[in-house]
């Protein structure tokens, strides 16, 4: 079987990417699977995408994104199957779209977010004019079969498409280990993983955490947003690298994953900043909102909060008990290894690919 992927990030750069289907990919070549990616950006692109300013420098990029799908046109007849996530490209209606759809063979349409919502509170402005909804809706009526990310999504894809299924977020449970002693012998460190464009979610529990540090003083480890800043906090913040994450993620003892309750977007997240505390044994503590709902137990394998006396009556409890930390901990990760591994997901990405390429 021969699959190309087309995408809209390099290799092993974006978490949608990532944490999805990516990690797979060496399983899919031991299955004998052929695997070839052209992603929109290149990594030039991927270096400037999100920094302020570079205008020029990212419209060249823009250009050579359309260049390399145009260049793609005349493989696509090659591949068992054209595998297209999130969109074909960035930009307008669905024309490249519609050319895929026609000239491939076998598409599998893959999204995690929803990408056809132009009205989310964290979306610029510019990017609200650029987007088409259209993109996706039109992708999910000519594949051979969605993926999706969340039951969210699934419910959406199928009123486009019967052949859907919904697959999570996944992790290597042999990359991302527990080693957590769980002792508050140091300074307790309360983290939180994401980017420059999410993390205004965790300055929602700016009041919680300013108040709870001044009953119980712990470390705020940011990952993804070097700038980020609460007045009062002892912080640390750092930039996401692939070499770092893992460990970065290993020296937090406990995980936060606000969102919004307002806002429709985040239904389309897959929970995966939980499922990243959870695989290396750190109790998180997340909004009670969509996916999050399928991820955590409640009071077993996590804590699911609504009110903000929520957030600061789990938080100071887990601070002030690390014999809790640890029992939700293990159970979390334990909760990883049996419903949310890539050991168990694979299969059902290559039932899909066989059902798709060969009809089996």
């Amino acid at each position: 079987m021969k699959i190309l992927f087309i995408v809209p990030y390099p290799y092993d750069k974006a978490p949608s990417q990532r944490l999805k289907f990516e990690q797979y990919v060496p399983i899919f070549k031991k299955e004998g699977i052929e695997v070839e990616y052209s992603s929109f950006f290149d990594e030039e692109a991927w270096s400037i995408l999100y920094k302020k300013g570079k205008f020029i420098s990212k419209v060249a990029a823009v250009f050579r994104g359309y260049f390399r799908r145009v260049s793609d046109l005349f493989r696509l007849r090659k591949y068992d199957v054209v595998f297209v996530h999130l969109w074909v490209t960035p930009i307008g209606p669905p024309i490249f779209e519609w050319i895929y759809s026609r000239v491939g063979r076998n598409m599998i349409y893959d999204i995690d977010d929803l990408v056809f919502l132009n009205s989310a509170k964290h979306m610029a402005w510019w990017k609200k004019i650029l987007s088409s909804k259209d993109k996706p809706i039109y992708l999910m009526k000519k594949a051979e079969h969605v993926l999706t990310g969340t039951p969210y999504l699934k419910d959406f894809a199928l009123r486009y498409n019967p052949n859907s299924t919904d697959i999570s977020v996944t992790m290597d449970t042999e990359r991302y280990m527990p080693i957590n002693t769980y002792s508050n012998e140091g300074k307790v460190v309360v983290g939180w993983s994401g980017s420059v464009s999410t993390s205004p979610y965790l300055f929602l529990l700016k009041d919680v955490l300013q108040e709870v540090n001044a009953k119980f003083p712990f470390k705020l480890l940011v990952i993804g947003d070097k700038q980020f800043h609460i007045e009062g906090l002892d912080i640390e913040t750092l930039d996401w690298t692939q070499e770092m994450e893992i460990p970065t993620l290993q020296r937090m003892d406990i995980g936060l994953y606000p969102l919004p309750l307002d806002d429709e977007w985040v239904l389309g997240k897959s929970g995966g900043k939980a499922l990243q505390y959870m695989a290396v044994g750190v109790p998180a503590i997340a909004t009670a909102i969509g996916a999050n709902f399928r991820v955590i137990e409640d009071g077993v394998s996590g804590y699911l909060v609504t009110t903000k006396e929520e957030w600061k009556e789990r938080l100071l409890y887990l601070l002030q008990h690390p014999e809790e930390r640890r029992k939700i901990g293990l159970a979390g990760r334990k909760r990883i290894e049996e419903k949310f591994s890539v050991k168990k997901t694979k299969y059902t990405y290559l039932a899909v690919f066989n059902k798709v390429a060969f009809n089996k």
